[in-house]
């Protein structure tokens, strides 16, 4: 059986769609998939053994020079390759109208959300197959059941088993037990304050660890430096591929994050980690993993879903919900994972 997935973005949502992957391998002996994806994470369903072909779209880019991609021949590269194969079931597990409108243009029966489900309500016009897994649950769960609906099998209980192939990630080496710090996030709401970035770096020294801090952008190298500027036992480490990054998270101790895709990762790969939630919240998207803690603030206006911190009151950081989740608590909640849950892989 032959599956093509539509699932472009983002990088936590990407990582989520393993775990239903997963389980149709489990449930249909020999089922095959390729996978829709956008560039910036075509790496990433690649380490997953059930996953043969990557196709990856440029949507992002393309929407700000729609004729360029036009006129250099992606788009129509892109529409070979979707095109290439007749497939027993395509699945956009997006819902949303522009991954609907890739999934019209593949080849085979096209399965999806309801109206009542879709992110987009608009986009279940574009399935033959609309399938009803209600709001409410996790993004893991729903993701899960649509695969089941779609390819027919019961659905599967459980821990999620996101079903990546360490092999396929390089690990590190280090000469000693290393912390990852995944202080880069889209949101200025999301991030966790600087200070207590450099604080829990010295509070990991105390405690035997390093520090290890990859970064994705200008401004979050220069927010690395600055952290390890303060500590001796912190490392700025140089950019990296997905890939990579993917097997630094896999050798690490333990992660700390915000609400960001690589935290998703660490959970997947069931790294101890804490995530940590100040506006946003992680009942229906947040990271998840045996091995992972998600801590939220505790503040009269969080959650607040706001991309700016809005809070007028007094306060000794910004954004100001954070302060109920300080750098101690973040490395006794860590440590305690890591004390608590035996690592079978390692």
């Amino acid at each position: 059986m032959q599956v093509l997935i539509v699932k472009t973005s983002s990088l936590g949502d990407v990582v989520h769609t393993l775990a239903a992957v997963t389980d149709a391998a489990r449930m249909i002996p020999g089922i095959r998939f390729d996978w829709v994806v956008e560039e910036a994470f075509a790496e990433v369903p690649r380490w997953h053994p059930s996953v043969d072909r990557v196709i990856p779209i440029a949507i992002r880019r393309w929407r700000h020079a729609p004729w360029q991609a036009v006129r250099s021949g992606e788009w129509r590269q892109f529409r070979r390759l979707l095109r290439a194969r007749q497939y027993d079931a395509v699945i956009d597990a997006q819902g949303l109208v522009k991954s609907a409108l890739v999934t019209w243009q593949a080849r085979g029966p096209r399965y999806g959300l309801d109206r009542a489900g879709a992110r987009e309500p608009l986009a279940s016009l574009g399935y033959q197959h609309r399938l009803q897994v209600p709001k409410g649950g996790h993004a893991i769960t729903r993701l899960r059941q649509l695969f089941a609906k779609a390819l027919v099998y019961p659905e599967l209980k459980g821990r999620a088993d996101f079903g990546i192939d360490r092999s396929r990630l390089p690990l590190p080496l280090s000469d000693g037990p290393f912390l990852v710090f995944l202080q880069g996030t889209t949101w200025a709401s999301k991030h966790w304050p600087e200070p207590y970035w450099v604080e829990l770096a010295r509070l990991a020294a105390a405690h035997g660890f390093q520090v290890w801090l990859p970064w994705g952008s200008t401004a979050e190298l220069h927010r690395a430096e600055r952290i390890a500027a303060t500590n001796t036992n912190a490392r700025v480490l140089e950019r990296m591929t997905l890939t990579e990054v993917g097997g630094v998270l896999a050798g690490a101790a333990g992660v700390v994050g915000v609400d960001t895709g690589l935290a998703h990762l660490g959970a997947a790969l069931e790294v101890p980690g804490v995530t940590l939630y100040g506006p946003t919240t992680p009942g229906l998207t947040g990271a998840s993993g045996s091995r992972q803690r998600n801590l939220s603030a505790h503040f009269p206006c969080a959650p607040c879903l706001q991309r700016q911190c809005r809070y007028l009151g007094p306060s000794d950081v910004e954004p100001a919900c954070y302060q109920t989740l300080p750098p101690e608590r973040v490395l006794a909640e860590l440590k305690a994972i890591m004390a608590q849950t035996p690592d079978p892989l390692r």
